[in-house]
């Protein structure tokens, strides 16, 4: 049994125990944001995506709208007295 546990040392196969998070660091952090200068860009680009597909969205929902109203106005010109 206890050569069975050496090997088993030995080889590994014991889980070790997790890093603490405390003391690891990312590697994608290279300074400390300074959030009194935001990127006014990154903004401008935000707000400028978000507004562009806002007035496709209306844009899109007016058309839709136009043609539900066509196809409504032509499904009425049908002959119903024929039936």
């Amino acid at each position: 049994m206890a050569a069975g546990l050496r090997a088993v040392r030995r080889w590994g196969l014991v889980a070790a125990a997790p890093p603490r998070l405390g003391f690891t660091r990312s590697a994608f952090v290279v300074k400390k944001e300074n959030n009194a200068q935001p990127n006014w860009l990154g903004v401008g680009l935000a707000f400028g995506t978000s507004a562009a597909l806002w007035g496709f969205l209306i844009k899109q929902h007016d058309e839709d709208v136009v043609e539900y109203e066509r196809r409504k106005r032509a499904r009425g010109r049908k002959c119903t007295g024929c039936s």
